[in-house]
């Protein structure tokens, strides 16, 4: 009797289960669908450096970007009020938090910074220098690397062999000139992160 009891019951248990799982699978995937991608990986356990997530609707033009661009080379790109342009570890420098503006469609930006009010410039030997005025010069195009880094490269000029020259910080934290960089260097890769500029030191 409890043999023929356990063969009818157990479609029934079996059918409740299925049915138990969908809707726990179905409440975990409402559940992401409601959080941010920075707060996933938090929940994945990235780092800080890793909680990069891309987002191609400004490439439609005219969005505006308050960010720090974290070089792979372990620094964060700074504009000062000369328009010198460094690396920095100090992730609270003020001189490190960019606006990234989005200036025509294919990903072509100007980078400025916040405090120092100087735009990023490549010119035509691959010199990076600081501009008050923007101008073609300030142009760069951003390029999605397939590990999750950016690189942005000038949008006017190029090497002679017709290669662009990127934006790089080299291991000690200076600038590269355009024609020492390629994509494939880590020190043309960058992390846009997240930053609140009222959060930083700008005084």
């Amino acid at each position: 009797m409890r043999i023929w009891m356990l063969k009818w019951n157990l479609p029934n248990l079996l059918s409740g289960l299925y049915l138990h799982m969908i809707f726990l699978v179905g409440s975990v995937c409402l559940a992401c669908s409601d959080r941010t991608p920075e707060q996933l990986a938090a929940i994945m356990n990235c780092s800080k450096h890793e909680r990069h997530t891309r987002n191609y609707d400004y490439m439609e033009g005219g969005d505006v970007r308050i960010r720090q661009l974290f070089s792979r080379t372990q620094w964060f790109l700074t504009i000062d009020e000369y328009g010198n342009i460094n690396g920095t570890q100090d992730p609270t420098n003020c001189y490190s938090i960019l606006e990234i503006r989005t200036v025509s469609e294919g990903g072509v930006l100007a980078i400025k910074g916040v405090k120092s009010q100087y735009y990023i410039s490549m010119n035509r030997t691959g010199v990076l220098q600081g501009k008050k005025t923007y101008n073609e010069n300030c142009n760069f195009k951003e390029v999605f690397l397939e590990n999750y880094f950016n690189a942005y490269s000038s949008a006017k000029w190029t090497k002679q062999n017709g290669k662009e020259m990127f934006i790089a910080l080299s291991q000690k934290g200076r600038p590269l000139r355009g024609r020492k960089t390629r994509k494939e260097n880590i020190s043309s890769h960058f992390i846009p992160m997240k930053c609140k500029e009222e959060e930083r030191r700008m005084d």
